[in-house]
Parts: C-alpha cells; sequence; structure tokens
C-alpha cells in the first residue's frame, strides 16, 4: 500500500522540485509573467471549480454527526497550529521572511487526498475522515483569509477590498459552483478521478512557476542561502513533530476510539499545499508569493514522510487489537 501511495506521490514531488528549477532558472518576464499569472489564475478558478464538485451532501450530513471529532480536528488547524505559527515566529534566529511563511503555513486547512489515504492505510474511520479533510477546506476559505488579515495583516499590506474580491471570484464562487452542479458533474468527477488529480496538480504547478519566477526576478536566491534553507527544514520538521505529538495526546484525552484518533491525527496535522500555493498568490504581492511558499512546500514533503512511516504502524496495531478480540 505504501508503494502504491509513493508512486502517486513521488513524481508530483518530482515535478514541483522541476517547476521550482525551471522558475528559477527561466523564470516568466514581461509579457510572458503576464501570460503566466492569467495562466495561473485560470487554473485557481479550475482548482478550487473542481474541489466544489467533489464534496457530497451526503458527507456534509455525515460529518455533522461526528461533531466533536470534527471540532477537534478544526480546532487544530485553525487554533492549536496558528499559536505554534506565532511562536516559532518569535524565534531570535528565524529571520522575518521565514516567520512570514511559516506563520502562513499554520493558518492553511487540512490536505484532503493524503489524509484520506494514510487513514485508510491505518485502518482508521474512512468516512469520517473525508467529511473532516472536506471540512477543513471548506472552512479554510474563509477562516485562512481572516487568519492572514488578524495575524499577519502588517505583513501582508493588510486586505484590501480588492483582496477580497479576488478570493470571492477565484476561490469562493468557483468552489460554490462546482457543489450546485454536483449532482450533473459529480458522476464524471467520480469517472474520471485521475484526470481530476492531474488538473489538481497542474493547477499547482502553473500556480508556483508563476509565483517562483516572480520572487527570482525580484532577488529570491540572493536572500535565501543553503543555510538557511536547512534552518528552515529543521523548523517545519520540529513543526511537525509538535503537531503529530499533539494531536496523538489529543486523542486520548478524548478517548476517542482507534480509528477516529487516526482520523485526528493525519486531518489535524496536515497542511494542504493545493490550498496554500492560490491562497498566497490572492494574499501576498508577488514579489512575496515565492519565500512564503518555501515552508509550506518542505512542509508538504515531510508530513507525507512522516505519515507514511507512522500509518503502517497504526494499521499493524489495529490487527493486533483485532486478533485479540
Amino acid at each position: 500500500m505504501i508503494r502504491k501511495l509513493a508512486a502517486l506521490v513521488e513524481p508530483f514531488i518530482l515535478a514541483l522540485l522541476g517547476t521550482v528549477l525551471l522558475a528559477s532558472v527561466l523564470p516568466a518576464r514581461g509579457q510572458w509573467a503576464t501570460v503566466a499569472e492569467r495562466a495561473a489564475d485560470a487554473g485557481i478558478v479550475l482548482l478550487f471549480f473542481l474541489h466544489g464538485a467533489k464534496l457530497s451532501r451526503e458527507a456534509i450530513w455525515e460529518g455533522m454527526r461526528n461533531w466533536k471529532l470534527h471540532l477537534a480536528t478544526l480546532g487544530v488547524t485553525f487554533a492549536l497550529f496558528p499559536v505554534l505559527g506565532l511562536a516559532f515566529g518569535k524565534l531570535p534566529f528565524v529571520p522575518p521572511a521565514f516567520a512570514t511563511g511559516l506563520l502562513f503555513l499554520t493558518l492553511l486547512p487540512s490536505t484532503v487526498q493524503s489524509s484520506i489515504a494514510f487513514t485508510a492505510i491505518a485502518r482508521g474511520n474512512v468516512a469520517a475522515a473525508v467529511c473532516a479533510a472536506s471540512f477543513s477546506n471548506f472552512v479554510g476559505i474563509f477562516a485562512t483569509p481572516a487568519l492572514v488579515a488578524l495575524l499577519m495583516g502588517g505583513t501582508t499590506g493588510g486586505i484590501s477590498w480588492q483582496s477580497v474580491e479576488t478570493i470571492l471570484l477565484q476561490l469562493l464562487l468557483p468552489f460554490v459552483v462546482g457543489h450546485l452542479l454536483r449532482p450533473w458533474l459529480g458522476a464524471f468527477v467520480a469517472r474520471h478521478k485521475a484526470l481530476v488529480g492531474r488538473v489538481d496538480r497542474g493547477s499547482i504547478l502553473l500556480v508556483v512557476y508563476s509565483a517562483f519566477g516572480a520572487a527570482v526576478v525580484e532577488g529570491l536566491w540572493q536572500r535565501v542561502s543553503p543555510e538557511s534553507l536547512v534552518v528552515l527544514s529543521v523548523l517545519c520538521i520540529v513543526l511537525l513533530g509538535i503537531a503529530l505529538l499533539l494531536t496523538t495526546l489529543l486523542g486520548r484525552a478524548m478517548k476517542l476510539p482507534r480509528a477516529d484518533a487516526a482520523v485526528l491525527l493525519f486531518c489535524g496535522s496536515k497542511k494542504s499545499l493545493a490550498s496554500g500555493v492560490p491562497m498566497a498568490g490572492v494574499l501576498f504581492a508577488p514579489a512575496q508569493v515565492g519565500i512564503v511558499l518555501l515552508p509550506v512546500m518542505l512542509f508538504h514533503q515531510f508530513q507525507l514522510i512522516a505519515c507514511a512511516m507512522i500509518a503502517p504502524r497504526l494499521a499493524a496495531a489495529a490487527e493486533k487489537d483485532a486478533g485479540q478480540g
């Protein structure tokens, strides 16, 4: 199972690194920069449209039943994580630019596909994982911009009406339209999961190329040294470790069944690259986006590696308990 998941993940990681390399060597300039930005905007609209089409009404109603689990997941995602982000930003050796990226990372919603996949591997409650991940992303459309305005207003220059309008038109409106059209599109989306996945990832790569290209033109790699990348990687690993530990302890404190505790662990400890990339493009100036996204991309890789190690152990423990029962 892990090999199958790795086969899905590794090509995208390589594509992501290749896109960053391409943007570093051949960033879009002048008129081509405008073309790349418009293509990225179109990709964002399509991405959120498909996310809306994938969210079923059944998932919404089912999620309301297990409200304690989902409130705990949302609390970790949008309350506990931001506290950690603020604390990490206060560390004396963290540069302001990295502090901004780390805080933005902690304000993002959970992942969807990988959270569900790892919950399934761990013999967890897959239906609850679908609900928790879907709710997290839906709430994140509103919560992430609001938290950015509240906690990062000075960094982003505040959220203007133009930013609000962009969020509504590029993120919320396509999501709502996609969900309303689900009765007609739901079957198509279900039949063409591979195609939808390619569109998802292609949209992310377009935004990453546009964002990093703009940042490179503004001197990104003159400001970020290899030593700084090592420090940032360590910070992301420590942040992930704390999140995994706290979600595990919270599951025990709530006395959640093993299957539900797996949902809290995998959905509560993860952050969405798919949501972070387009939101950063909307909320930050072009010159800021590249460096803001560095922690998001690093954290994304580390969370996949860590969860790929944890999920089989939980599955083995679940099978052992079942055998004893």
